[in-house]
């Protein structure tokens, strides 16, 4: 029998397949038919720092009422307050999604700087969270902020966020630093036990007729999934954690693909969104086809084979492929 077992953040998974963080992780009855469907594990929907931090500003406001009384106004921001059912909403939701479910359960936290919404961490973990997803989503304009700033802020982050807490931590960020395989490096020595790589940033648009910007969600292309590859190949044997590809996975190849770069789980959330819970069921039986048509009897045995340590042309990785693929290219 094939055998699709992986390890995640030091949990044995049943397969490679995680359901990433979506707006199907907030209602429990997606989550049971995530893990009918073939789940490994889910990964809940973010609490963000903007819900922790707002919540004891209200409760500040609600304190010193008439004292030092104004009127800042937080419209600016979403309703912060009931999205993602709020803080103690969210650690409620952690305790019976363990309850409800058989397989791994992963909290995840949306923030960029340390402070005392840190202490959520703790209390995911409390809540029963098998492990807990870091997601770091800053996007620093700041002109006189350097680079070396912003990967100490993110160290820094995870370095709290590790002391916070005694189970697993997985950090997910975008792939927009200068040398992302030392930023990996110092993720790692910070105390991250996994990336998950990447981040997608969205990107405002221009309405020119109504002379406004907009912001809009759009779902993954399998097109993404390439640098994810590319970059699950390049660390994977380089560094002691866990590879986690996110982005790009919509069929069973996919899945395969990121097994054979290097990465421990496949996680999937656009096409479940797009093409319904079912559709997971789909890929994982795709994947076992593959594999049994094709002899490999593990995930474990194809894990990394394909990788920059273990290809035959790790140049195509490199800068050389850059020049071989231009100049491979002919005009028709």
């Amino acid at each position: 029998m094939t055998d699709l077992t992986t390890e995640y953040l030091g949990l044995k998974l049943a397969s490679p397949l995680v359901a990433g963080a979506s707006p199907l992780c907030e209602d429990l009855g997606n989550l049971r038919r995530l893990e009918d469907a073939g789940a490994a594990a889910v990964v809940l929907h973010s609490l963000f720092e903007e819900q922790l931090t707002r919540e004891s500003d209200v409760l500040d406001r609600a304190l010193s009422a008439g004292t030092d009384s104004h009127a800042e106004a937080l419209s600016y921001f979403p309703d912060l307050q009931s999205y993602n059912l709020g803080p103690e909403g969210y650690l409620e939701h952690v305790r019976k999604a363990k309850a409800a479910l058989g397989i791994p359960v992963i909290a995840s936290l949306n923030g960029v700087s340390s402070g005392g919404w840190i202490e959520y961490a703790r209390k995911m973990q409390q809540a029963g969270a098998d492990a807990l997803e870091l997601n770091v989503y800053f996007i620093p304009t700041d002109a006189h902020l350097t680079g070396a700033a912003v990967e100490q802020q993110y160290c820094d982050l995870v370095r709290d966020v590790r002391a916070a807490i005694k189970i697993p931590l997985a950090v997910k960020v975008g792939h927009q630093f200068t040398a992302f395989a030392n930023m990996a490096r110092h993720l790692e020595e910070s105390g991250a036990d996994a990336l998950v790589l990447f981040n997608r940033f969205y990107q405002p648009d221009l309405d020119i007729d109504a002379l406004e910007v907009r912001s809009a969600l759009s779902l993954s292309q399998p097109y993404e999934l390439l640098l994810r590859l590319h970059w699950v190949a390049v660390l994977f044997g380089r560094l002691r954690l866990d590879l986690a590809v996110t982005g790009g996975v919509h069929e069973a190849r996919d899945a395969l693909k990121a097994m054979m770069a290097g990465a421990n789980v496949a996680m999937m959330t656009s096409a479940l969104l797009r093409r319904g819970i079912p559709h997971l069921a789909a890929v994982r039986r795709d994947l076992v086809a593959w594999m049994e048509e094709h002899e490999y009897d593990s995930i474990r045995q194809m894990r990394g084979s394909l990788s920059q340590r273990s290809t035959a042309n790790p140049e195509a990785y490199e800068r050389a492929n850059y020049v071989s693929v231009l100049s491979s290219y002919a005009a028709r």
